[in-house]
């Protein structure tokens, strides 16, 4: 199993979250990406626009499969990795730094704690992987 960055936060669709000041960076997890395989298309929110938790926020397309991304937390996206749409294999090279994809401004702070810390999320991907 990969190594799960233990300072972010996980939900059960392998997105990850980096809560900074009152900015949440998300991205896809390394678990994802490898799921995925070869990411040749990424489609990202406008910036301004509300998201909500568990809805999709975007669109992730690899060579097997297209693949929704969930939004972690409700909020206003406040930023876009507007080089992924032009490097989308940025997110099978470096799935929790460069691949980041947006920043929101969460407006339900308790939605975070419903993420999963990165031992939970370890725990999560054996049940998966059963």
């Amino acid at each position: 199993m990969d190594k799960i960055p233990e300072n972010l936060r996980y939900s059960k669709e392998h997105e990850w979250a980096l809560m900074e000041g009152d900015v949440l960076t998300v991205g896809i997890t390394h678990h994802a990406q490898s799921q995925l395989g070869d990411v040749v298309y990424v489609e990202l929110p406008a910036i301004g626009r509300q998201i909500e938790k568990d809805k999709v926020f975007g669109v992730v397309e690899s060579v097997k499969a297209v693949s929704d991304l969930f939004a972690p937390v409700s909020g206003e996206v406040v930023a876009i990795n507007d080089t992924l749409p032009n490097k989308p294999e940025e997110v099978n090279a470096d799935p929790y730094g460069e691949a980041w994809m947006i920043k929101i401004k969460p407006t339900r702070k308790a939605e975070l704690e419903e993420l999963m810390d990165a031992a939970h999320y370890a725990r999560y991907l054996k049940e998966l992987a059963k």
